[in-house]
């Protein structure tokens, strides 16, 4: 469980800017609460989410929906889960 650096806080922070500024509202509110306690796993589910389009994670960040498939995991719940709570 490795932290992350200042490059890689910049970096992802930088794959985390999105076109819909809602997703950018939340996704920034995020990282500033708990950029410092990200390990190696919570920026795989960050870059999985980031992989989404912005309405799909919209969807998900405003609980429209649920992660499917891949997605489907404890980590990716529990990220979701501070996210929705910010």
């Amino acid at each position: 469980m490795s932290k992350l650096t200042d490059l890689d806080r910049v970096r992802l922070r930088w794959r985390g800017r999105r076109g819909m500024l809602e997703n950018d509202l939340i996704i920034t509110r995020y990282l500033d609460a708990y950029e410092a306690d990200l390990d190696d796993e919570d920026v795989a589910v960050l870059t999985q989410l980031f992989e989404l389009s912005d309405n799909d994670l919209f969807d998900l960040l405003l609980a429209r929906s649920e992660p499917e498939g891949d997605l489907d995991t404890p980590r990716m719940h529990k990220v979701l889960g501070l996210m929705r709570a910010l």
